[in-house]
């Protein structure tokens, strides 16, 4: 477990150095198994507690998730994700804006970050993971892009659903992508992974946190082991200083914890003016 206290900057330095040669970096144990389970413990209270209206509706399918043959048995309806839970819930809000997360936003951005989302997946066995895509074409962050901190709250692998990320993608520009198989993943979109580019597997344990750039292609296949989760919780960020996000991002969040407001990016992105950004990436 990090100690913020005590950070070796020669290991941050390390790090750095490997994120801006790959566009990622996993720090390994960057949250204690006491903390994973108190996150773990967050969400799943949610889920008891039936809900959260306009930020975690289980059992609410969309109307992509109806044209789904068994959308009434469809794991991801019964445990879809929860959106922003920054927004109305403190220990969310606190473990996104977590000193130890800061250390290394710091270090990656060169300077001082804001939070833009939140987000909880459970990921339940059986359930679809999501199609290759850039975190950038939903946030719209300008100028630069975002950056990922996504945390394992189980150990992640290829059987229960675990990310895959391309190395070095963190230089291709955003692309408009194209649709994406809706039997093995939840969002319609899907980046093509570029010749002479790979897709490897983030395999982590329960409290390993993955910092990747915006730009980075990344994204899971479906659960298929038989008794096995994969939450994981996951934020996003831009440096203090941009200037435009998408409007479903608004407002962001100081890492002091104040909300500050941006100019909504209306451009559309790789994709024109007909995209409108989308609620999650």
């Amino acid at each position: 477990m990090l100690d913020v206290a005590n950070v070796n900057e020669a290991d941050l330095a390390a790090a750095a150095e490997a994120y801006h040669r790959d566009g990622y970096f996993i720090a390994r144990g960057l949250f204690s198994p006491e903390e994973i389970a108190d996150i773990n413990a967050v969400f799943h209270k949610m889920h008891a507690d039936g809900g959260v209206p306009g930020f975690y509706e289980p059992g609410k399918p969309s109307p992509a998730e109806m044209k789904l043959a068994n959308y009434k048995e469809d794991p991801l309806v019964i445990w879809t994700r929860v959106m922003h839970p920054h927004r109305f819930n403190e220990k969310a809000r606190a473990y996104m804006l977590h000193p130890k997360v800061r250390v290394y936003l710091e270090k990656f951005m060169g300077g001082e970050p804001v939070a833009t989302q939140s987000m909880y997946f459970f990921k339940a066995p059986g359930s679809r993971g999501q199609a290759m895509h850039q975190d950038n074409f939903y946030l719209l962050v300008e100028p630069g892009t975002c950056m990922a901190a996504w945390t394992a709250c189980d150990d992640a692998d290829p059987e229960n659903g675990g990310l895959m990320v391309v190395p070095n993608s963190d230089s291709n520009e955003l692309v408009c992508p194209g649709v994406a198989d809706n039997t093995v993943s939840m969002a319609p979109h899907r980046v093509p992974i570029p010749k002479g580019q790979r897709v490897v597997p983030a395999v982590m344990k329960a409290g390993d946190t993955l910092f990747f750039n915006g730009n980075v292609i990344h994204g899971s296949g479906p659960n298929r082991s038989k008794d096995r989760f994969r939450r994981s919780f996951i934020c996003h960020y831009a440096k203090g200083d941009l200037a435009r996000i998408s409007k479903y991002y608004d407002p962001v969040v100081a890492m002091d914890g104040r909300d500050i407001t941006k100019e909504a990016n209306n451009g559309g992105g790789p994709c024109g003016g007909a995209w409108e950004g989308a609620a999650g990436a």
